[in-house]
Order: structure tokens, then C-alpha cells, then sequence
């Protein structure tokens, strides 16, 4: 097996750049590839455009028979450009898209007169088999089907010689079975939420958007040195391996020189993305060794979410083609830094303004001031449900590991804006003075726009922080899928925005208050009210950890014990008031988290067992052996000296058989261990007992091996090795 591994080195070391020409610029062919406004303006009569616009921008419905008119014209777009198949195009979930391809192509009865079909049915509801993904108990066996319905505010696009049509995907009695469904509910409550608060300060908004810029980071591995790596193939991580000598500590691949064929293949990923109007705008090195990181321009949320489920396969795909493995995986390798997906959010008016940035006006900081305020104060209601909705098996490895936020929720604002919201304390009760009102709107909240361009503080340690015009939800993991994150924020602010307008209209109506003395006093209560989660210092600190406890800041560093929050009254109640998912949904949602990770857990279990007993273990043996003949030798020629002569072999023969002696008794007591787990039938149990009795064997069996891996020749180690995986460009 040793010369797997230096084939793959061989071979890796032999690779040559693949070449990639962009033979245009990216703003003539951005969006080539996309049904969209100007694809349907060309390809579709006025009415069916219309029907398309009115579904997009005020949630119409689009009738039968229009259905097949746009179904014609996004047939001779698709024709036109080459495309054979057309696809749903959907999130189930397990964490991956899900599309099956059916064939323009039909014939008649008899199998004559062939052509190319595409009718309104087809594009508006697909019917596939769902009793192969994840339920959660919401469909019984004999109700296996399922349905995806076209989402017209997601374009079609196509990939490949496919044309992709973005769906919801819902079981045969209505509940939502994919990330999608839930995501455009919230949006659609934060929409209306947020738009009857902002007629507080214009009258004249009628919607507001939710934005998303993710920031996606991911390793990029030889495809030769990844296929040598059997955890990596099966878990996409490493679960041994020494850590190399020289790993991040000198910060020179951070923000360095890309090298020569990760920027070939990020020039031709860009390209790609460009024909399928993914904005990607940034590409740099991340702190990692062949860690690096893509981030786009701003887009809807909604569209955000797909665009960035999309990039992970396209990702993927142009990696084949430059002989590389995308790892997405929060921590793929000890001692070095993980990957996350940051999540960049605001929310915009569809009168230009983006109502987490400061205006030139007291009037909008006062507006400004009331959505970032609620916000926080969103946030600190709903933090374990926030910590929720990032926690997989995953994302566990980087929480808390000093190099990515914590497992506690808290909020960064820097320094200004905690001194301003210090004298947005101070406010008085009840009607303001002119006076007092004069002073606040032109010192405090009038200056507002002056003191953010100095507030460029951004705190790496934060989970969530606000960073100049939006909040940056930073503990998303880099295989999450988005919507998961956003339909939780995007739910928990509108909530919260209602809770708000109905205290104003309170004091408004009842107490007789001017709206602006009336938005103050609401705004006083709730700065009051979230000092604990605003937190400005070193979140990886142990100080901090004691200090959010004397707060009653949860800090749930598993995921079965975050994911109950999901199932708490108070979440269930949140969802179901704004109708994002009724308590069948979340339970659900509840019962395929749990079950992820626990099958997460016992793959890497299994995979770990079989590595360690089947590579590293004969191996040691094997050069065991080489040590025991030395030691006969030395025995042969010096007589009663040797064991002077061969103290140190014999002193390595012991500890080699203490670290197999190790390995084989742990792995026998994590397979016991696993066999316990696996006999219990509730599944929340399950998900405990792989956590706290299975897992802890992971780190014991790894010690044995990576010491193993130090001891062991390198000529016959077997497993590609961290400097190797990490250095080899």
C-alpha cells in the first residue's frame, strides 16, 4: 500500500496547470446561461412575461394555461443553446441537490412523428419518488411520493446540456421536505414585517428584501493524494494524521500568491459561474495551507441560497477537470484552521435603501437605528435557536476551537455604536422634550454615518457581528446549506418587528405619544434589555465562557444538545405564528438533524476502525518485524552485549506494541460502544449516546496512530501525509 502513496505523490508532482483562456469579458457573458429577464423578454409573449414578473415581485400565481406558454418560450431558449434535458432542480434534506433528468424528446404511440415536448405541466410540478429522502416521519411508507413545484423567483438555468428549473419540494400530504420551502415563508414574513415598520419612516415602501453575501472557504487537495486517503473519500475529513511541522504558523499563504493551478481552476470556476449569474467578485488564500475562499456581490436572499447550493457542485465538477478534491468540510485537519460560510445579511427596501446602513439623516438613522436594535434584540431572544440552526457534526470540530467563533451567541457592534446606543439609554421616559429630542437627533443619532467610518473594528471571534451595513452571521459551517441560517434570522427578526410595531402603535395610541418619542422609549427597553448578549472582547477567552454563563448565555458545544432548542414551545410557537413551518416540520426537521449526525458519527466510527486496524496497524507490525531481525542480528554478532548495543530498537518494539495494543483495544471498545448506540431506538438517545460514548474513542485511537506515524519508517507509512496533503501545490 506504501506505493499507493507515492505513486499518487508521483503523480501529483507531474501535474502541469490545465489550461483555461476566458475569451470574454464576465459582463458579456454573466448570466448566459439563465432564463433570465432578458432570456424571457426574448423568448416569451408579453402576458407570459408578465405572469413570470408579477409571480416574482408580488407572489401571483401563475395560471395553467400561461404555464405553457412560458414553458414554450423556456423550451427554445433551452433548444437554442443545446440542452437535451430539463431537470427539477431541488434542496432535499440531506445536505446535497437533488435533480433527475427527463429527455425533451418524446414520440407518439406508435413511436413515430418524434419531437421535442415541454408543456406547463411538466415545468410547474414534477412528481418524484420521495421515500428515499429524509422524512422525519412526516410521510408513512405507503406515501412515498412527493411533489416539487417551480419556484419562478429562482431563474432556470442550465448546466451542462441540462436545463435546471429550481423547486420547492413538498411530501404528499403538503409538509415542507426541503430547505427551500421554509426559507420562502421567512422571507416572506420578514418582508412583511419589515415593510410595515419602515412605512413608520416612508410611506411609500411596499417591500423589503432580504440580502445575502456568503463568503464560502474551502481546501483544495490533489485528486491523486485525496483517492489515497480512504477517510477522506468517506468522510471528508482526515481522522489521523501527525500534524505537520510546518502548518499556518507563519501566515504566508494568507492572502499570498495564489498558486498556478488553483488560480487556473478559479479563473475557469468564474467563468462557469459567470454563465450561470453567480456574482462571485473575490478569490484570495485563506489562512490554511491550500485553503482558500470565493465571495460574491450581494443577491435577494432566496437566490442567494441557490446560487451558493449550486457553486458547491460546479465547484466540484471544475475541480475534476484540474485534478483536484474540493474539501468542504469545517475541519478536515487537525492543527490548522477550518472552513466556514459566512453569511453576510441586511435587509433592502424596494425604494434603494438598505435599512442596516446609516443615512445622511436623522430621520434614517432613526430608521437605521430601529431595524439594527431589533435585530440584536431578535438575536438575543432566540440564541440557542440561532446555535440551532449552525449545529451539525461537522461544524462541532470548529466551534469554540480557537479559530472560528464560539458555541456561545453574541453580538459584536464595536465601540461606537455601543457608546451610542449608551446614550440612546439615557432617553427619558415617556414624551421627550424638544429639547431632548433636538439634542438626541442632532448629536446622537444625527452623527451617526461620522462615527461608523471610523468603526472598522470587526471582531474575527464574533458569531454574529455587525460590520459597517450588515450583520455577518460568522459560525455558518462551510458545508451548511444557507437556508437553514436565514429562514431562523429572517423568522426571529420578523417576529421580533412585529412584537416592536405592536409596542409603538401601544404607546402611539394609548398614551398618546408623538411616533418618534414612541419608537424611542420601545428602542430605551430593548437596549435595556440585551446588554448580555452584546460582547465586544476575545470570544475564544475561558473568561468569556465563565462570563456568558453569569449571564445566562447558553453554550451548547454539541449538536444534541444545540438542536433541542429547535423543539422547544418557544421555537415551535415562533414558526407556527408566522406560518414558516407547523409543528409537524420542525419535529421533522428535528428527528433528520439528529439522525444525520449520528450517522455522521458512525461512518467516521466505522471508517476510523477500519484504517486504523487495516493500514496502521500492519504497518507498525511490519516495521516491528524489521526491528525484531535488527535486534537478532545485533544478538548474533555481540553475544550478551546486545542488549546495550540495540537498547534503543528494543525501547521502540515496546512502544510500537503499546500504541497497537492501544489502537486494537479502543477500537474493540468504540465497536461495543457503537453496538449499545445502535440498539437504542429513540433517536434523540442515539444521537447522545454516539456523542458522548462513541465520539471520545476518536481522538484516543488517533493519538495511538499519529504517534505510530512518527515511530513507523516513512518508506512503508501507508497514508498520504499532512506536509504532503497540505505543501504539495
Amino acid at each position: 500500500m506504501s506505493t499507493f502513496r507515492f505513486q499518487a505523490l508521483a503523480q501529483t508532482a507531474g501535474r502541469k496547470p490545465v489550461k483555461f483562456e476566458e475569451l470574454e469579458r464576465k459582463s458579456a457573458i454573466f448570466g448566459s446561461n439563465v432564463f433570465n429577464d432578458k432570456a424571457m423578454r426574448q423568448f416569451l409573449t408579453q402576458d407570459a412575461y408578465q405572469g413570470v414578473k408579477d409571480a416574482i415581485q408580488h407572489g401571483k400565481k401563475i395560471d395553467r394555461k400561461l404555464a405553457d406558454y412560458i414553458a414554450l418560450g423556456m423550451k427554445e431558449w433551452a433548444l437554442s443553446k443545446g440542452v437535451t434535458h430539463y431537470t427539477h432542480w431541488f434542496q432535499p434534506l440531506t445536505g446535497t441537490t437533488a435533480e433527475k433528468h427527463d429527455a425533451f424528446f418524446e414520440t407518439s404511440y406508435d413511436g413515430s412523428d418524434p419531437v421535442e415536448k415541454f408543456g406547463g405541466g411538466q415545468l410547474v410540478q414534477q412528481e418524484p419518488d420521495a421515500s428515499s429522502f429524509p422524512n422525519g416521519g412526516i410521510r408513512n411508507t405507503f406515501e412515498a411520493r412527493g411533489y416539487t413545484a417551480w419556484d419562478p423567483t429562482s431563474p432556470a438555468f442550465i448546466f451542462g446540456t441540462t436545463l435546471c428549473i429550481p423547486t420547492v419540494f413538498i411530501s404528499y400530504t403538503g409538509e415542507a421536505l426541503d430547505y427551500k420551502t421554509p426559507l420562502l415563508r421567512a422571507l416572506s414574513a420578514v418582508d412583511d414585517a419589515a415593510s410595515s415598520v419602515c412605512r413608520y419612516f416612508d410611506k411609500n415602501v411596499k417591500k423589503v428584501t432580504a440580502t445575502l453575501g456568503w463568503e464560502q472557504e474551502y481546501f483544495l487537495i490533489d485528486s491523486a493524494l485525496a483517492n489515497s486517503r480512504p477517510d477522506i473519500l468517506m468522510t471528508g475529513r482526515t481522522l489521523l494524521g501527525h500534524t505537520s511541522a510546518k502548518g499556518q504558523q507563519l501566515d504566508d499563504h494568507y492572502f499570498g500568491s495564489i498558486p498556478t493551478r488553483v488560480l487556473s481552476y478559479m479563473r475557469e470556476l468564474e467563468y462557469e459561474c459567470m454563465l450561470l449569474g453567480i456574482p462571485v467578485k473575490t478569490r484570495h488564500n485563506e489562512v490554511a495551507p491550500n485553503q482558500f475562499e470565493l465571495a460574491p456581490i450581494f443577491e435577494e436572499t432566496n437566490l442567494a441560497v441557490d446560487h451558493n447550493s449550486l457553486l458547491m457542485d460546479v465547484m466540484q465538477k471544475v475541480a475534476e477537470r484540474h485534478d483536484f478534491k474540493v474539501l468542504f468540510h469545517e475541519k478536515p485537519f487537525k492543527g490548522v484552521n477550518g472552513s466556514g460560510k459566512h453569511n453576510n445579511w441586511s435587509l433592502a427596501t424596494d425604494t434603494g435603501v438598505n435599512l442596516l446602513g446609516p443615512g445622511k439623516t436623522p430621520m434614517s438613522n432613526l430608521q437605521f437605528l430601529t431595524f439594527f436594535i431589533n435585530t440584536i434584540k431578535a438575536v438575543d431572544t432566540y440564541e440557542e435557536l440561532m446555535r440551532a440552526a449552525i449545529a451539525t457534526a461537522s461544524n462541532d470540530h470548529r466551534l469554540g476551537a480557537n479559530e472560528a467563533p464560539p458555541a456561545i451567541i453574541s453580538v459584536f457592534i464595536g465601540q461606537q455604536l455601543t457608546k451610542v446606543l449608551a446614550e440612546l439609554e439615557g432617553v427619558s421616559a415617556g414624551k421627550l422634550s424638544p429639547e431632548e429630542k433636538t439634542d438626541l437627533k442632532l448629536n446622537v443619532v444625527g452623527k451617526i454615518p461620522d462615527v461608523l467610518l471610523d468603526n472598522t473594528d470587526r471582531n474575527r471571534t464574533s458569531p454574529f457581528a455587525f460590520t459597517g451595513n450588515k450583520f455577518e452571521f460568522r459560525a455558518v459551517g462551510s458545508t451548511a446549506n444557507c437556508a437553514n441560517a436565514m429562514t431562523t434570522l429572517n423568522s426571529i427578526v420578523a417576529k421580533q418587528l412585529i412584537d416592536f410595531k405592536k409596542s409603538v402603535d401601544a404607546l402611539i395610541e394609548e398614551k398618546d405619544m408623538k411616533k418618534d418619542d414612541a419608537i424611542f422609549n420601545v428602542l430605551r427597553e430593548y437596549i435595556k434589555e440585551t446588554k448580555n448578549i452584546l460582547f465586544e472582547g476575545d470570544g475564544y477567552s475561558e473568561a468569556w465562557e465563565i462570563e456568558a454563563g453569569k449571564r445566562g448565555l447558553s453554550n451548547h458545544k454539541t449538536t444534541p444538545k444545540a438542536l433541542k432548542a429547535k423543539v422547544s414551545e418557544k421555537a415551535i410557537a415562533l414558526f407556527s405564528e408566522l406560518k414558516v413551518m407547523n409543528h409537524v416540520e420542525v419535529e421533522a426537521r428535528y428527528e433528520i438533524e439528529l439522525e444525520e449526525y449520528t450517522k455522521k458519527i458512525q461512518i467516521e466510527g466505522r471508517v476510523l476502525g477500519d484504517i486504523a486496524r487495516n493500514h496502521v496497524v500492519p504497518t507498525a507490525i511490519r516495521y516491528q518485524n524489521l526491528l525484531i531481525e535488527n535486534v537478532k542480528g545485533l544478538k548474533d554478532i555481540f553475544g550478551s552485549e546486545y542488549e546495550t548495543i540495540a537498547k534503543e530498537q528494543i525501547s521502540l518494539i515496546r512502544e510500537i506494541s503499546g500504541h497497537i495494543e492501544g489502537i486494537t483495544s479502543k477500537v474493540e471498545e468504540m465497536t461495543e460502544e457503537r453496538k449499545k448506540a445502535n440498539n437504542l431506538s429513540n433517536s434523540e438517545e442515539m444521537a447522545v449516546a454516539y456523542c458522548d460514548n462513541v465520539k471520545p474513542y476518536f481522538e484516543i485511537i488517533r493519538e495511538h496512530c499519529d504517534k505510530l506515524e512518527l515511530l513507523v519508517d516513512d518508506e512503508i507509512w501507508t497514508l498520504t501525509k499532512y506536509r504532503e496533503l497540505l505543501f504539495t501545490k
